[in-house]
């Protein structure tokens, strides 16, 4: 059955319920709880205009140029800024009518509550159905799954690369001119801004149109567009900032392991760890204010973000006493 759409849905995050339970403040806590990277772009100045007008033409034409040229778009795919992935998540399946959607599970739970508030089936749940539509997170959260080629197989297939800019080359973007084709990308993870709210969906001009109507003019913030524009154009800043991250995940791993967890997934954002008591982990470590993220279908999964420079004694010394 699907779940109804305005059930709420588990995510990472909710440091306050966290807080209002286990106490301290929020200058004491690590929240891990998120995949978003924890040493964010630092960007420059904002004009004051930014801020006070609405946003013009060669703003946005800035951050799309900005998005196509990091992200190597093919030039017949077409780009629309929004306010996060997530708005496009809520969008993309009143795109086409109902039918049946297959999303490979877990994964990340608001594609199929979106679909299923536009009256979709679930795929999983009618396998007799013939599949008209497809979302392929992609690496897969919280998995760290990643898809191929030979996986875009249904007519609309939606390819949610949140977390893909870890690693580039596992792009599926070259599909992105092709028909019924949309990639999600997010600034907020690997950017550490998710406060900024941006996001971005590339593919076929046809739905990225229907799509661009639906958000009406000046979806995105003024200062949005110009951040965005100035990350997407420092190459040097995502090079320094991949390598910096996997370094970061291998050190995870090890502290992880150390304390008898084994890994079992995850991306250069979060990793996953399989534990004999998912819930006892995510107690003891909020004890020591440090706030992670368990899932309701698996007792023994939990998956952890990375900390900053600063935070790595506070979390070996909290993982040195769940023994």
């Amino acid at each position: 059955m699907n779940r109804p759409a305005n059930q709420p849905r588990d995510h990472g995050g909710g440091l306050d319920a966290a807080i209002a339970q286990f106490g301290g403040t929020r200058a004491d806590w690590i929240d891990l709880s998120t995949g978003i990277n924890p040493t964010p772009y630092q960007h420059g100045p904002i004009a004051a205009h930014h801020w006070t007008a609405l946003p013009d033409k060669a703003a946005i034409t800035a951050l799309t140029d900005a998005a196509r040229a990091f992200w190597n778009v093919p030039d017949g795919a077409a780009i629309l800024a929004a306010p996060g992935a997530s708005s496009l998540i809520a969008r993309i399946p009143a795109l086409t009518d109902p039918a049946t959607v297959d999303i490979p599970t877990p994964t990340y739970n608001e594609h199929a509550a979106a679909f299923a508030a536009n009256d979709w089936s679930i795929g999983a749940e009618n396998p007799v159905a013939r599949v008209v539509a497809r979302v392929l997170v992609h690496p897969n959260n919280p998995t760290g799954h990643w898809y191929r080629d030979a996986d875009i197989t249904a007519l609309l297939t939606i390819i949610d690369e949140s977390f893909c800019d870890v690693a580039p080359e596992r792009s599926l973007i070259a599909h992105a001119d092709q028909p019924g084709r949309i990639i999600l990308k997010s600034f907020g993870k690997f950017w550490g801004l998710a406060g900024l709210r941006l996001g971005f969906a590339i593919g076929d001009p046809a739905l990225i149109d229907k799509l661009t109507v639906m958000f009406g003019p000046w979806p995105v913030a003024g200062p949005a567009l110009v951040i965005g524009a100035q990350a997407l154009r420092d190459a040097d800043w995502a090079d320094a900032t991949r390598a910096r991250l996997d370094r970061d995940a291998t050190r995870l791993d090890d502290l992880m392991t150390g304390a008898k967890a084994t890994v079992i997934g995850g991306t250069p954002l979060f990793r996953l760890y399989e534990v004999d008591d998912a819930g006892r982990w995510q107690n003891h470590l909020a004890k020591h204010h440090i706030w992670s993220r368990i899932f309701p279908y698996s007792p023994t999964m939990l998956r952890l973000g990375l900390p900053d420079s600063a935070q790595w004694p506070h979390l070996a010394a909290a993982l040195k006493a769940i023994a």
